[in-house]
Formats: C-alpha cells, structure tokens, sequence
C-alpha cells in the first residue's frame, strides 16, 4: 500500500505513524516544501522516502495535512493526478471552503474533507505522537460525495486510529468549530498578548504564573502560519462568536465595577455545568 502523506508535521506525521503501526506491506511517502522537515520525517522513521506531486499516480492513500489555504491550492493538482481507486484525505480545521473548492471536479468522489479533533500547540515532524488519535473525534463532512468503496476503505482507517466517527455538513462544522476551537486559540493569543505587554513593566510577573495560567495560555504557541488562514476562512463565524464573547467579558467587567458579586459568583456559578457536560462528552 502507497500512502502519501501532504505535510509531514504534527498532524500528518502522527497519522503517518499510526498508519505505519497498524498496516503491513505499507511505504509512506513524504510531501513537504520544507526540505528540513521532510530530512527530519526520514531521521525519525516518519516517512520511508521523499516524493512529488506527480508521484501521486499510484498513491491508495492521500493525506492533505497542510494549512488550510494551501489545501486550497493543491487539491484541485492533487486530484488531477491520482488513479481512480485512491482516496485523498484532508484534515484541515475548516471543511466548507475546501469542499466547495473542487465541488465540481471529476474527481471528487475520490476526496473525503475529515476534521479530526487532535493535536497539540507544538509543530513539525518531532511534535508527531504514535496514537494521537486514539479516542478523539473525526468529523467527516459531505461523506455521500465520497464513493462507497471509498468511503469504506477510509473508515477502516479511521477504526486503526481509533477514531470516534461524527457526520456534519460542512457549514455547521464551520460554525460550531469556530466556538470550541477558533475562539480558543484567540482567547489564547490575545492572553499571551496582555500578559507579554504588561510584564515590559513588571519583570515578575511571571514568577507568579501557575498552572492555570500556562494551561490557558497553552495555545499561544501554535502556528501563526496554520492559523492566520484558518481565521481568514472561518472569517464570518469567528467575527460572530468573538462578538459574543467580548460582550461577556464586558458584562463580567461592568458587574466587578458596581460591585455585585452576588452576580459575579452567578455568572461563575451557571457555567459550571461545563463539567458536566465535557463529562457526558468524553464518556
């Protein structure tokens, strides 16, 4: 089996080793712009040998792990050139641009747009995790577009890793994505921001940062370059949550200022059923 993996980063690195791990008689191939990571991705067992798009002809498996607006770019190519039996496979955070992008190409029986729920803040093929996936969720969005048999040699895959299945079409992906995940990575950024600017005046105050702080601000580390295209196609929920959620920090902010903390405890007290709820999730 030929798998090409599109990016050997993080994310297509650590499905490069699962895949490597679950599967006889298979040879992962490396696509990378960056001549570095691909030698890195060789060093660590990653991928068995560089390759290029033309290469694609005799792929089974394509995994397109590269930011979201490249994705863009290269699938139209990427389909272009594979055989009619192989699968290629995008794991970018936003699914509708992408799926709308080559909506009318021949081939897009052969492609499946998959969002799976994994990661961490660092990059690169030394970030990839042997069974990342195991127990996260993989969201498939426009599956009947995808031919059966296809459809069918992907879940397969997805079972190896250990994947939880959800369907959603892509635009309600987009949506719910840009709560539990863009805004996140904004909260993050914007954290990090405030606290950087304040400590050119107060040298300690990271002396007194504890973990709640660096689990919150976790996320700032990740990629600009991933994410200044995520937040450019996810533009139009994005402006909406971060609306909402600046006018909840107004509201937090005007009730210290009146010193109602009856309402402030309320406030905190409402969400705490978050718990709750992340716990009925990961059961």
């Amino acid at each position: 089996m030929n798998v090409y993996i599109i990016g050997v980063g993080l994310i297509g690195g650590s499905i490069a080793l699962d895949i490597k791990s679950n599967y006889d008689n298979v040879t992962v191939f490396g696509i990378d712009t960056n001549e570095n990571y691909l030698g890195e991705a060789l060093n660590l067992n990653i991928i068995d040998k560089k390759a290029s798009i033309p290469d694609l002809a005799d792929a089974d498996f394509v995994i397109l792990a590269v930011p979201v607006d490249i994705a863009l770019l290269l699938l139209p190519s990427i389909l272009d050139v594979i055989n009619e039996d192989a699968l290629v496979l995008d794991v970018g955070s936003t699914k509708f641009p992408i799926c709308d992008a080559i909506s009318n190409h021949s081939k897009r029986r052969n492609f499946m747009a998959t969002h799976p729920i994994a990661g961490t803040e660092f990059s690169g093929p030394s970030a990839a995790i042997l069974r990342l996936f195991e127990g996260k969720t993989n969201i498939i969005c426009e599956v009947e577009k995808t031919t059966f048999k296809l459809q069918q040699k992907a879940l397969e895959l997805f079972d190896k890793l250990g994947m939880r299945i959800r369907y959603m079409d892509a635009k309600s992906h987009d949506k719910h994505i840009a709560y539990v995940s863009h805004l996140s990575h904004i909260s993050a950024f914007m954290l990090g921001k405030t606290v950087i600017e304040k400590e050119k005046d107060e040298r300690d105050i990271f002396d007194m940062a504890g973990s709640g702080f660096e689990s919150t601000v976790r996320l700032a580390k990740s990629s600009p370059a991933m994410w200044t295209p995520i937040f450019k196609q996810n533009k139009k929920h994005v402006v909406k949550t971060l609306g909402e959620y600046i006018f909840n920090l107004s509201k937090f902010k005007e009730l210290l200022e009146s010193d109602n903390y009856d309402a402030v405890y309320e406030e905190m007290h409402s969400v705490n059923k978050i718990k709750e709820i992340l716990n009925n999730f990961n059961k």
